[in-house]
């Protein structure tokens, strides 16, 4: 079984193409226009075990937030269709990691249902182009296409780079946990039998 995916989005403001493996090394490209967002992408596939492309263009004159959020649905969109049915997944997972002096928490339900709960105190404030608080822009807009319940805490932190790059490490930690295939699950791990 090959849980691969591959997504195209085009609007007045971007123009993405994402193609995702989730039993993956963390090979691929990544290439947004957004050095940091490159940089934290790369982040999501190394630790997730996702062979990740994106390949975004967007109206960076206005700012990156449309890229940031058109990048997450894409990634969203592209998990929801290689997990596919979700038969044999692990389902949940969660994961703490320290950075330096900054330490987040990911824990991830793939509920069928897309939520995000997002606690941190990040600084106002911008790394290159990428501000901060489109970190939480990106989680939602993943959660709600992958159809994930996503809870994401920053515990502790002074830099905002640390703590933001302690987020996407956990979040990946997590997801390659609930995404992995569970060789004791025959079927759909609900007692609803679906997770759609």
């Amino acid at each position: 079984m090959t849980r691969t995916a591959t997504i195209d989005r085009t609007t007045a403001e971007t123009k993405v193409h994402v193609r995702l493996t989730l039993d993956g090394s963390g090979a691929g490209a990544r290439s947004t226009g957004v050095g940091f967002l490159d940089h934290m992408l790369d982040l999501l596939a190394r630790h997730g075990r996702l062979d990740l492309d994106v390949d975004a263009v967007g109206d960076l004159q206005t700012g990156a937030h449309h890229t940031v959020e058109d990048v997450g649905i894409c990634i969203g969109q592209a998990l929801d269709l290689a997990l596919a049915d979700r038969r044999g997944i692990t389902r949940y997972g969660s994961a703490t990691v320290p950075m330096d002096e900054a330490r987040a928490v990911c824990a991830i339900d793939i509920s069928g249902r897309g939520l995000l709960v997002f606690e941190a105190e990040l600084p106002p404030g911008a790394i290159g182009a990428f501000d901060h608080d489109l970190t939480e822009e990106f989680l939602r807009a993943v959660a709600a296409n992958a159809k994930l319940t996503l809870h994401a805490t920053v515990q502790a932190g002074a830099s905002a780079h640390h703590m933001i790059e302690a987020v996407f490490k956990a979040f990946a930690r997590a997801l390659r946990a609930a995404v992995a295939l569970d060789p004791t699950e025959g079927g759909v791990p609900s007692t609803k039998g679906t997770l759609r």
